[in-house]
């Protein structure tokens, strides 16, 4: 029998049963495998925003209402009283500048620094560069006391201990060998051809460099931002060691934190999540390209 003939043989029942019921199967395995990452998706999002939104609940209620059970999903009345008492206490002002400053200043040191150190990495094959990285990981792995006393004694002779400058040095230090490696790692996704195509069109290395790979890093050095604000932000016992009246945020709750009222303590947590959710949202467009890059 030919392959036309073949081909223009007239198909079964059975066989069409078969075939519809393997679409069938097919589109019943498809439907469940997105209703699974639906339900991941919620189900990581639930565990990520209700401590969240039972922070910001019980912050926006009244004393009275932070010490009531049940508790009510909607904070009613809504009340400023627990976030203007937290405002309004000795220092909170102050302390809340120094976190900022501190954050800001860890976030572009370690940026000017970890670009540079993690294109290298990335992009050149040299002696020692595997043993670099264990380094870099090796200093993570360290108690932050380590680095905190010596760098005290050090900053008390010179005179600069107790000043935001001098623990956002320390901050950078502790932050800076987990950002080289995640800039390393966004820089070793683009490919080396883009570099080599744009030095044929006529571009040096480093307006190859500035051109091309680093806007496409960009979301990757978006990301490594945000998780070198969440580390200065939250970081608390570098804080403590380094400072005494110019504290950050963090050290200063937790100076007060056993002497405080319940309504102080979640109007304290709702403040501390208030900046890193604003930093969160203004480079949040560089997150969303890279989800679209990894997508593509």
């Amino acid at each position: 029998m030919s392959a036309e003939t073949f081909s223009n043989a007239p198909v079964s029942v059975a066989q069409a049963q078969a075939w519809d019921a393997q679409r069938r199967r097919a589109r019943i395995q498809l439907r469940l495998r997105r209703a699974g990452v639906y339900v991941v998706a919620v189900a990581l999002a639930v565990w990520i925003l209700l401590p969240i939104w039972l922070i910001a609940n019980m912050a926006f209620s009244t004393p009275q209402d932070v010490r009531a059970f049940p508790k009510s999903f909607f904070p009613n009345p809504i009340s400023l009283e627990s976030i203007s008492f937290f405002l309004n206490a000795q220092g909170i002002i102050p302390s809340t500048g120094n976190s900022i400053f501190v954050a800001i200043v860890t976030v572009v040191l370690s940026t000017i620094l970890a670009v540079p150190a993690g294109y290298a990495i990335a992009r050149y094959v040299f002696r020692g560069r595997d043993a670099i990285r264990l380094v870099m990981l090796s200093v993570r792995a360290f108690p932050i006391v380590v680095l905190a006393v010596p760098l005290a004694v050090i900053f008390l002779q010179l005179g600069i201990f107790d000043q935001p400058f001098t623990l956002a040095l320390m901050h950078t230090a502790l932050t800076l060998p987990t950002t080289i490696l995640v800039i390393s790692s966004v820089f070793a996704s683009v490919p080396f051809e883009f570099e080599e195509a744009a030095q044929v069109f006529g571009c040096t290395p480093l307006q190859a460099f500035f051109q091309v790979v680093l806007p496409l890093a960009l979301p990757g050095i978006a990301a490594s931002a945000i998780l070198t604000f969440v580390l200065s932000w939250n970081e608390v016992f570098a804080a403590i060691l380094l400072t005494l009246s110019n504290r950050t945020l963090p050290a200063h709750i937790l100076y007060n934190l056993d002497k405080s009222s319940d309504p102080f303590k979640f109007a304290s947590a709702f403040v501390m999540l208030v900046p890193s959710l604003i930093f969160i949202f203004f480079i949040r467009r560089y997150l969303f390209n890279m989800w679209g890059q990894i997508n593509k």
